[in-house]
């Protein structure tokens, strides 16, 4: 076996037709990566003139020692424990000539699948045995992180999009299917976008997780050339909104008249239609609320109100929720889980087998602080799957050595 840089080309025919793959292990991605200011670099195994193995490898210079990432970890059949023994010996030196003085690297490599519930459904056989061999050839193991401190997330939700879309939307908690169906009667509609609208998505990030625009631009810029992404939002229609409010408003108003009614014409109301008066008056109250309140939006967006945009990427049969958004301010119009749902039919209706939303944290954690965050995307019945972690490989010891007394002495200073 021999490693060596692939060219552009020869990476992207190997992920095309390679069983094990991940959007972050793209041409696409590694572009993008590029405007960011990282050195690309793709590099494969071959033995009997075929290529077995790759990875891209984005290079950061760092004080002049230069550190590279695999996102997503090699393309490499972890299992096979000969192949991988190679593989690594054979990258260790191929680095190292390139001064590379490490490899930082999250595998594709699933440990369990979780239920909603946090119950395990599934696990991978082969777990122990490529974690131990991991071990073994110098892999260091950052350890099985709970939240997001890995380089990649270690847990995701996935929807199996393989059933009929009636069944994906019938798998829904119950209360999501609420949302999705008030949402749409309120007057929100989904749109597809394209790069000029990319600023609605910006704009409505939350600043902890910000990137910046140019990143966002970048990334559709590549992926879309492939036919690999695709942006969307939810837009409120406030005529809409303001007209079905009404109706409902009037609606309410004659039932609220009829209940008043009945309560005359007794001498003595009873318990159930004094409750039964009490609830309809409440719920008029708020159909009040929400004419005024939209009768504010149409004079002040006459246009309609984005509400909430999503990122998608494509690989192959897996859609991947690349970024996402919505305004706090409408937080109530529910827009997030109606675009959601519109998607996922849609992708699922063209043929895709997966809907990957995303990171989660580790579902299994009582009093878990990002407990809406994974209850959210489970409610769309999506299952969690639990991912090896980071492992770091060093490449070229003696420049390793280096870098980390001069973070340590730095460290020191402070």
């Amino acid at each position: 076996m021999i490693v060596k840089e692939l060219t552009e080309l020869e990476f992207k025919e190997f992920t095309d037709r390679y069983p094990y793959s991940s959007i972050f292990q793209t041409v696409e991605c590694a572009k993008t990566m590029q405007e960011e200011g990282y050195k690309i670099m793709y590099i494969g195994a071959i033995e009997s003139g075929n290529l077995i193995a790759a990875s891209l490898l984005m290079i950061q210079n760092v004080k002049g020692y230069n550190y590279a990432f695999a996102p997503r970890g090699f393309l490499i059949d972890y299992s096979n424990t000969e192949l991988l023994n190679t593989f690594t010996k054979e990258v260790k030196k191929f680095l190292g000539k390139k001064n590379v003085m490490a490899v930082k690297l999250c595998p594709i490599i699933l440990k369990n699948l979780y239920n909603e519930k946090g119950q395990v459904i599934g696990t991978n056989p082969a777990f122990n045995q490529i974690f131990e061999n991991l071990k073994k050839l110098g892999y260091y193991h950052y350890g099985f992180n709970s939240y997001f401190e890995a380089m990649k997330p270690r847990f995701e939700a996935i929807i199996d999009l393989t059933k009929d879309y009636r069944i994906l939307f019938k798998n829904i908690k119950r209360e999501y299917k609420t949302k999705i169906r008030t949402a749409e009667e309120k007057g929100i509609k989904i749109y597809r976008a394209d790069q000029n609208e990319l600023s609605y998505l910006y704009t409505q990030l939350d600043n902890k997780n910000k990137r910046d625009l140019q990143f966002i631009e970048n990334s559709y810029k590549y992926f879309s050339q492939s036919d690999k992404m695709d942006f969307y939002y939810a837009k409120l229609d406030t005529e809409v909104y303001l007209r079905n409010i009404k109706k409902r408003y009037e609606q309410q108003e004659a039932y609220c008249s009829n209940i008043n009614q009945s309560v005359l014409k007794r001498k003595e109301s009873s318990k159930k239609i004094i409750s039964k008066k009490i609830d309809a008056d409440r719920q008029l109250g708020v159909y009040k609320n929400q004419l005024i309140e939209a009768t504010k939006l149409i004079r002040d967006y006459p246009t309609g109100i984005i509400l909430s945009c999503v990122l998608v990427a494509k690989h192959r049969n897996e859609v991947y929720l690349y970024m996402d958004s919505f305004d706090r301010k409408y937080k109530q119009f529910n827009s997030k889980h109606l675009i959601l749902w519109k998607i996922i039919e849609k992708y699922a209706n063209n043929g895709y087998k997966r809907f990957n939303l995303g990171a989660v944290s580790d579902i299994t954690i009582k009093n878990n602080p990002y407990k809406g965050l994974n209850m959210f995307k489970t409610n769309f019945n999506a299952s969690i799957i639990e991912y090896i972690g980071d492992f770091e490989l060093v490449t070229h010891k003696a420049k390793y050595f280096l870098y980390k007394q001069m973070v340590k002495q730095k460290d020191q200073l402070k």
